[in-house]
């Protein structure tokens, strides 16, 4: 069910990054969706609280930050889909799972082409990291941002430049 917000209290920022123009909405005080395309009849908008998110979004890609202290919220989204993001927290940077083992941990074992579409439908990922589910073959699998972004995720969390405590 999508809550209703008021219209001049949501707005966007961008953000380069090496997997390209990622586009930050707001509500407020906060991020609740990163995407790869513009959003739709939201104000481009900079504040202290977009710029802390690019800082730490930065830090991500350019150092290895592993954690993020900013505020975060899933407007839409099902019980089972929120159910799945949240655990997405539990997988540690620099590691991968399977589709199978998120659907095992959410306590749906045979569930996992739903745990697929729910990742599909992620709004916050490299947040909520959903690139970090893997095939159980050990192929990457689908992401919404392409494969590509996918894979260059995944090397800079293997392969940071620096490492941050």
């Amino acid at each position: 069910m999508k809550r209703k917000i008021a219209g001049d209290k949501t707005y966007y920022d961008l953000l380069e990054s090496p997997v390209g123009r990622l586009y930050l909405t707001f509500i407020a005080t906060m991020l609740t969706d990163v995407s790869f395309e513009k959003p739709k009849e939201i104000p481009l908008k900079k504040t202290r609280y977009s710029g802390l998110v690019k800082k730490e979004l930065t830090e991500y890609f350019e150092k290895g930050r592993r954690e993020f202290t900013f505020k975060t919220d899933f407007v839409e989204g099902t019980v089972f889909e929120k159910l799945v993001w949240n655990a997405l927290k539990e997988i540690p940077y620099g590691e991968t799972r399977t589709y199978k083992w998120m659907a095992e941990k959410i306590g749906s074992p045979r569930a996992f082409r739903a745990v697929g579409n729910a990742l599909g439908k992620n709004p916050l990922p490299l947040i909520f990291p959903c690139h970090r589910i893997i095939e159980s073959d050990g192929s990457l699998g689908g992401y919404t941002g392409g494969t590509e972004v996918k894979r260059r995720l995944l090397e800079i969390e293997f392969y940071p430049r620096s490492s941050q405590s």
